[in-house]
Parts: C-alpha cells; structure tokens; sequence
C-alpha cells in the first residue's frame, strides 16, 4: 500500500508549511494557538515552528473563543494600509478567533472556518487585526454570514479581551480597537495578508 497524495514524511511548519484554506479569503484554515480554557498564552516559535510558552497570564483574562492565527498569511504593508493611523502590520501571521459551540479543549489542531468579520486593533502603531470566524459546520454558530449575526455581547467580549490581557493595574496600555468591522471588511484584510506573505517569503 502506497502512501496517501500528498504525503509529508516530516511535520510542516505550522506556518509556512499549511495551506491557507479551501477557499481563501472566505474559506480559510485556523491554526490554534490557545483556547479558551488556557491561562497561559502559547504562541507558535516562527523559527521551528513549534508551542512556546510566552508568558503566564498576568490576570485571570481567559480569551473568549479559540485563538490562533491563518498559515501563510503575514501582516505587512498592505494590512497596515487598509488601518488608518497604522505605520506598519506587525510582522506576524493574521490572528483569528473561532467561534465554536462546542467545548475544544485542545491547542495546535486545524480547523475549518468562515470568515465573519474582524477587529480593527492597533498595538503601539502597528495593525494588528483579530479576525473573527465560525467553525465550518458549527451546529450552533454555522449559519452566520456577518459578524452582525452574533450577538453584540460576543463581539464586546472580545474586545474587551484584547484591549486588558496585557494591563497591570496602575499602567496605560497602548491598545486601541477603532472598530469591530463586518465580513466584507474582513475578507480585504485577509486577502492582504495573502499578499503580504507573497511578497514577504515567495510563494
């Protein structure tokens, strides 16, 4: 028996390695980088692509849905234009949120996701969207088309979380979400960072 097409003998670099998605920007692949569960915040090492520990959660803020980032994609030069006030993307692959109904209580799994809309986050100049879909096939979430579909507190839970999970009490952050934008938004910001990765490291 042959092996199955296409074979990887070794792991592919979560980032570099998997594909988009089905059908990007719509359609796209979510890798997880931590649930809502977690109190540390895990995040891919771009060199081996393997978890690192970045830090112990300061506070008790959990994050609201699971969270990740879309493989081959890169927040530079074109994400940072589409955010006013932005000098520059941050350099990292495009962050995505995934609402899910049931409880995944795992981190580096690959998900399914529609695109629903995003938030429009800058952290010390430098774009750095949340991009927010629901899990492919959610018996619960699946049908919503625009982040409109949810709601409101969903949404306002997330910025919530995004603008505190750094704060220590008596400091200012430097966090700002200008708007929680909807799935036509969110798809030029996707489309974008595929671009910017193709500029960035070729295809």
């Amino acid at each position: 028996m042959g092996f199955p097409q296409p074979f990887y003998r070794w792991r592919p670099h979560p980032w570099h390695g998997l594909d988009t998605g089905r059908d990007p920007p719509a359609n796209v692949h979510a890798y997880i980088e931590i649930t809502p569960f977690d109190t540390v915040k895990y995040e891919i090492d771009k060199l081996t692509g393997y978890m690192r520990v970045d830090r112990p959660q300061r506070t008790s803020s959990q994050p609201p849905t699971l969270y990740g980032f879309i493989p081959r994609t890169f927040c530079g030069e074109r994400v940072g234009k589409l955010m006013p006030g932005a000098r520059r993307g941050d350099g990292d692959p495009l962050d995505i949120c995934v609402l899910s109904e049931r409880r995944i209580s795992r981190s580096e799994v690959l998900l399914n996701t529609r695109v629903i809309g995003g938030l429009q986050m800058l952290d010390q100049g430098e774009a750095d969207d949340k991009i927010v879909a629901v899990l492919e096939n959610d018996m619960v979430w699946g049908e919503a088309e625009d982040i409109s579909d949810l709601p409101s507190v969903l949404a306002e839970r997330l910025r919530h979380y995004f603008l505190t999970y750094k704060l220590l009490p008596g400091e200012d952050g430097d966090v700002s979400i200008e708007q929680i934008y909807g799935r036509e938004q969110a798809l030029k910001v996707v489309e974008a960072s595929i671009r910017d990765y193709e500029d960035e490291f070729g295809e």
